[in-house]
């Protein structure tokens, strides 16, 4: 029998039926489409302690020169709580200094160096009285020093170059914040300290008889990240490493208004960081490449002994591993990353 045809209202009907139809399936198609996309690639948490040495990352950040999108700065109130946080895999990188690097490696947490910071040329200091002139002055006298292990170093060095045995100072070991009133009440002779506290033991009428500028290589400040994570996610680490240099650009370019900026976060006056900040040396990406590069690498031979002095306090149990720790393939990027600086 032949179908009645159909009124307008049925027809139409039809069609909105059929629009409605199609719809759904594009949008049943769409959402199907998008569940099978992987979901957005979090940032790269890179976590580091209040440190003038470390800004440059702070200042990329809060000026938006890092990509946020690609890189998360998180800070940390210290450096034992920041190493703490990357050995329990809540960071996939950190700023460092390269004994604790070092120490890290050495327990087994599997990193690699990606970038060198900064090191310290004057910033870390040994101050005394008046009546002592050098590292040896200091035979039988007592020293401040803070239970750290750039603190240690500062103090084994010091014996090193005074000629002195251990035996024959006296340690006690003291907060940084209580170096000044132990020096005034004649607790100690000496402090081993750093800037800017060492500008106010100087205005005190204490004087420099040793500073890190005696000791290259064993103060250094490094970018590291987990090995897997420098495996997996480089595009992420290179969007840190272009972060870092148009911040050190930008504190380079006006010291001043970035230290108005960043004072308040390491808890200094503009004028104490902008004192600090001439007690360090940055990294060119030539002089980075450099060290990072090499058979065997040049950082190796540099921090020789560090490594030793890290060994003979007990404070590491291998040799490092240089060539594990500096990833040839990734100093190759490294330089051809050069081309993308601003």
């Amino acid at each position: 029998m032949p179908q009645e045809p159909q009124t307008g209202a049925d027809s139409e009907t039809g069609r909105t039926l059929s629009r409605r139809a199609l719809l759904t399936c594009l949008a049943l198609g769409a959402a199907a489409l998008t569940a099978c996309q992987p979901p957005p690639q979090a940032p790269l948490k890179l976590g580091l302690n209040p440190w003038v040495g470390y800004d440059p990352m702070v200042l990329a950040r809060d000026r938006g020169l890092m990509d946020a999108t690609q890189v998360k700065v998180v800070e940390l109130a210290s450096s034992s709580e920041t190493q703490r946080h990357l050995r329990n895999g809540l960071l996939d990188g950190a700023a460092l200094t390269l004994d604790e690097t070092l120490r890290l490696a050495d327990e087994g947490v599997d990193l690699r160096i990606v970038l060198l910071l900064s090191t310290s040329a004057g910033a870390d200091v040994v101050m005394a009285r008046p009546d002592i002139r050098s590292p040896a002055g200091l035979r039988g006298r007592s020293i401040a020093v803070e239970r750290t292990t750039v603190g240690a170093l500062m103090l084994q060095r010091l014996l090193q170059v005074g000629g002195l045995q251990p035996h024959e100072v006296q340690v006690r070991n003291l907060e940084a914040s209580q170096h000044l009133a132990a020096l005034r009440n004649g607790l100690v002779d000496a402090a081993v300290t750093y800037e800017p506290l060492a500008g106010t033991l100087q205005a005190e009428g204490l004087r420099p008889v040793f500073d890190s500028r005696q000791m290259p290589g064993d103060i250094v400040d490094v970018l590291v990240v987990r090995a897997e994570t420098l495996s997996r996610r480089q595009p992420q680490v290179e969007a840190a490493v272009l972060g870092w240099r148009r911040g050190l650009s930008a504190l380079e370019s006006d010291p001043q208004a970035s230290a108005e900026l960043l004072a308040v976060g390491v808890d200094l006056t503009p004028a104490d960081y902008l004192t600090t900040l001439k007690g360090l040396k940055f990294y060119t990406d030539q002089e980075g490449q450099a060290l990072m590069s090499g058979r065997p690498r040049a950082l190796g031979r540099q921090s020789e002994s560090l490594a030793i002095t890290l060994g003979l306090m007990g404070l590491i149990r291998t040799p490092p591993d240089w060539a594990r720790l500096l990833d040839e393939g990734w100093a190759d990027r490294l330089q051809a990353l050069e081309s993308a600086q601003p």
